[in-house]
């Protein structure tokens, strides 16, 4: 980066703390900026022109002091108390896209060692107002935020690219299945799927990783090992790759998954409810899917009572009773190289949206360099 000047935000800016609690908002016809990607909105504005919003809260809380992001807006807007609103008042001077730019990747080195507190750490507007960006000539301002522009707009582009791709390919499977499924008979879990309960013995001195399953069917992830102490007078029961796990207070909600072969080794609670399909009939896969569509989600929430808040328990009983459509497993077979080559393609869609996250964090740090530290006092 050049040997630009640098300038004190508050000698460009007008530094001013958000006026509305972002729960507390009204929604209406002007944009709410809040600390989230997506803007809220609020029935009236505060603010007006062409400026930078910055959290004055630290995005992880704890003791810990961090910032996910900044936004950049123009026109009517209003802000969450939890931000301030940097006011372009020297368009003649800088652009507010790009102090945006500048703050955004240097914010480690500029705002967050602003940040105090123990649990909550946040920092002041006084102290934002202080903070100074290096001022190249307009003109060199214009073209740099040109780039930039020009390279989000890129990656946005493949962003858009990919989600339609893996909707297309979605609504394949979804067709797909429902011709699998037309005309199939019916047949119950307990045929095709029974429960297995492989429960584990208790060692004081043992040690037992637990598995954890997503909602809205995002798969299982692992928990931190309990010690044989902890566990006490709980059960446990081993899980293997495989499996058709459901929770049984939140598989209303998709919390529904297979065990992976990294999940060997792994035990779930009484919470967990565990299948095993019957590979002459079914395959697991198949069954995941099923109950992942609208009506094998209808049927796990009648078979689901109400409690209280999202807790509604699956009955094994009336798991075991619901019926399934089972087609051929040759025609099971064929759909799931169809699920496991759609989920391939969105494995490397993966790759190419963390490669293609990381253009614009490279582009910053190529045009601003080192990020600089300290803030004018």
């Amino acid at each position: 980066m050049k040997a630009w000047p640098k300038v004190a935000l508050g000698d460009l800016f007008d530094v001013e703390k958000g006026k509305v609690g972002i729960m507390a908002a009204t929604p209406g016809g002007f944009p709410l900026v809040t600390t989230g990607e997506d803007f809220a909105s609020h029935f009236e504005p505060h603010f007006s022109g062409d400026a930078v919003c910055i959290p004055l809260i630290s995005a992880t809380g704890h003791g810990h002091a961090s910032l996910k992001r900044l936004h950049h807006i123009q026109g009517e807007f209003a802000v969450g108390s939890i931000l301030c609103a940097c006011i372009n008042r020297a368009s003649e001077r800088v652009l507010a896209r790009y102090a945006y730019y500048y703050l955004t990747a240097c914010k480690d080195g500029v705002l967050i060692p602003l940040m105090q507190g123990t649990a909550n750490m946040s920092m002041k507007v006084t102290d934002i107002v202080g903070v100074e960006i290096p001022l190249p000539p307009l003109p060199e301002q214009q073209a740099i935020v040109a780039r930039l522009d020009a390279l989000a707009e890129k990656t946005r582009q493949v962003e858009a690219h990919l989600d339609a791709v893996e909707r297309d390919a979605e609504h394949l499977l979804a067709l797909r299945f429902r011709d699998a499924v037309a005309d199939a008979p019916l047949r119950s879990m307990a045929e095709v799927a029974p429960l297995v309960r492989r429960e584990q013995s208790i060692d004081l001195e043992g040690s037992y990783p637990e598995l954890g399953i997503r909602s809205f069917g995002k798969g299982t992830f692992h928990k931190p090992p309990l010690s044989g102490s902890e566990v006490g007078t709980k059960r446990l029961y081993r899980i293997e790759p495989g499996d058709l796990l459901f929770s049984n207070v939140f598989a209303w909600e998709g919390a529904i998954a297979i065990a992976k072969p990294e999940d060997a080794g792994r035990y779930g609670s009484h919470r967990f409810i565990t299948c095993h399909a019957n590979t002459e009939l079914t395959t697991a896969e198949f069954l995941r899917y099923y109950f992942l569509t609208d009506e094998g989600l209808l049927k796990i929430g009648d078979a689901s009572p109400g409690g209280a808040g999202r807790n509604r328990t699956l009955g094994l009983d009336k798991l075991m009773a619901i019926e399934v459509p089972m087609p051929s497993l040759a025609v099971q077979q064929t759909f799931d190289r169809l699920q496991a080559e759609i989920a391939a393609l969105k494995a490397k869609h993966t790759a190419i949206r963390e490669a293609n996250a990381a253009l614009i964090p490279a582009m910053l740090e190529r045009v601003f360099g080192v990020e600089p530290t300290g803030a004018r006092q």
